[in-house]
């Protein structure tokens, strides 16, 4: 086997079974796995320098596909509830067939951190089939210092193998389905299959330090951060389409990372070394840092329109999918940390789009009240983000990350919850969503005011303006900002249709109550009582 690039030649992919490979290219840098993909016909170059791939009828990740190894570790320990079963026999058979698969191809491997603290960090190795794939994975996690390369030993492992169809039989999964993520805790492997979508490998890791990190008091978050001058740190919840990297990219402000983020007794730490990005609707004008960073060499795109001649990107066009995204190292953010790292945060944002347009742009929320809605995860979602998605829908995800969370919700809620209360956090609710009507009726919350009333909250403005209790969710609301608009701060004034306000309004809050119910065991008394009033939707 032909093996290129620097590695630790001691613990090689013998060690993980692979043999007979054709090539196996190792560690390599932006510039030639952008020739191989071109090479390979997997990428396009766009103009400005980023590489532009297509992730085939995936366009997103594939939760329902998911699968976690059943053996002694896991039974007890992970939440069954939200995560597929797979017996140990299954992934075994999986596993083989994966190192069958491999013989003759050439493949790429990457060794990566996942995690900036040392402490707590994980030592990944990819192996991946397409190179566009290696670069995305290389830009997504940390990247060790050349030097470390020669002694690097692997603690998780993945294989990402787009064309390998996993058998539903053989290997455990869903009928009909020809897809698969397989992840061993016991053996630290993740298997990834059938699918293109390179986001696959990126959660896989954070999966994982999410089932790791909790044992050793370190709360895993899917959430950005950044800190000011002051060092002030601030972390922001928040599920696709709410702003959470939009929001944390403050140029007054360095930005730690924007999706995935540990919190542990020493302060915060990202877990990645790149931003993942939606671009659709990017513009230099709303997003000037997002915008730079996507539009330069070693950013990588997926299903991105672009012109066949100019080949100038369409980043207003989702005819592939509303999913448009793109991946870029850190340091293409001017004011990005170089470190990862940073205090305990003094706010913490929980974001949504709400597409009801019933909620205020920004609430303050006692203890119980965050950790309700951190449990609640709430955003809404609008037709078009999904195939056969019509009108408005409300997305419930536990945590804002429920697809990632091997373990049970209340475990990473109490972790927060003492958190919050050690370090004194004030806690916020901002709506970025709609405003003066539901979904296609209103208009989507300015995002000047969304920015304007988000650095209130953190320099510490919001602080000494009157509030008053939304007689709906029960938070407390300014009743006035210098400089915004004082009726988008009381949602009905913004509706023509008052009537039409209030139902809304009271759906909205049963909605909420209905999927709290599988949370209320497992919460105390104030938790609890830190739910809409029920009342109201009951009248």
């Amino acid at each position: 086997m032909k093996e290129i690039g620097l590695r630790n030649a001691t613990f090689g992919a013998d060690k993980f079974g692979l043999k007979d490979l054709a090539e196996l290219r190792w560690n390599l840098t932006d510039a030639p796995l952008y020739e191989y993909a071109i090479r390979n016909g997997e990428a396009a170059i766009v103009a400005g320098g980023a590489l532009c791939a297509e992730t085939g009828h995936h366009t997103g990740r594939s939760p329902k596909d998911k699968h976690t190894v059943v053996d002694a570790l896991t039974e007890n320990t992970v939440w069954w509830d939200g995560n597929r079963k797979q017996s140990k026999e299954h992934f075994e058979n999986l596993y083989q067939d994966f190192l069958a698969h491999a013989k003759g191809k050439s493949l790429f491997a990457q060794d990566l951190y996942g995690g900036a603290d040392p402490k707590y960090r994980i030592k990944v190795r990819v192996f991946t089939e397409l190179a566009w794939h290696s670069l995305f994975i290389r830009t997504l996690l940390i990247r060790p210092q050349v030097a470390e390369l020669a002694s690097f030993m692997p603690e998780l492992t993945i294989i990402d193998m787009p064309s390998f169809r996993p058998d539903a039989k053989r290997h455990g999964g869903r009928e009909g389905s020809d897809t698969m993520v397989a992840i061993d805790f016991t053996r630290k492997i993740v298997l990834i299959c059938g699918t293109s979508y390179a986001g696959e490998m990126k959660k896989a890791v954070f999966t994982t330090l999410n089932f790791y990190l909790p044992a050793q008091g370190v709360m895993p978050m899917h959430c950005s951060a950044n800190v000011g001058n002051g060092g002030d740190s601030a972390l922001f919840f928040g599920l696709s389409g709410t702003g959470k990297t939009t929001l944390s990219a403050d140029p007054n402000r360095t930005l730690i990372g924007d999706d995935e983020t540990g919190w542990s007794p020493d302060g915060i730490f990202n877990f990645e070394g790149g931003c993942y990005a939606k671009t659709i609707k990017l513009s230099a004008e709303a997003e000037p840092q997002i915008w730079d960073a996507t539009n330069r060499f070693g950013a990588v795109l997926e299903n991105v329109t672009f012109d066949p001649l100019t080949r100038i990107p369409d980043y207003d066009n989702a005819s592939k999918t509303e999913n448009t995204r793109s991946a870029y190292p850190l340091e293409s953010i001017p004011n990005a940390s170089r470190t990862g790292m940073a205090g305990h945060p003094k706010n913490i944002i929980f974001l949504t789009a709400d597409a009801f347009g019933v909620m205020p742009p920004i609430a303050k929320l006692t203890p119980a009240q965050a950790m309700y809605h951190f449990l609640s995860g709430y955003t809404a979602k609008v037709a078009g983000t999904e195939k056969g998605l019509v009108g408005v829908q409300p997305e419930f995800s536990t945590c804002f990350g429920a697809p990632f969370l091997p373990r049970p919700p209340a475990e990473y809620g109490r972790l927060l919850r003492d958190y919050i209360a050690k370090h004194k956090v004030d806690c916020w609710l901002v709506n970025s969503g709609w405003t003066g009507g539901i979904y296609g009726v209103g208009s989507r919350m300015p995002i000047k005011v969304t920015r304007a009333l988000v650095t209130g909250a953190l320099d510490g403005s919001l602080k000494s303006v009157e509030y008053h209790t939304d007689r709906y969710f029960g938070f407390a609301v300014p009743t006035a900002v210098a400089g915004i608009e004082t009726d988008l701060l009381f949602p009905e004034r913004t509706w023509a249709d008052k009537k039409a306000f209030d139902e809304t309004a009271r759906k909205l809050v049963g909605m909420f109550q209905q999927n709290f119910t599988k949370y209320e065991q497992t919460v105390d008394a104030e938790v609890r009582a830190a739910a809409p009033e029920v009342r109201l939707a009951a009248e």
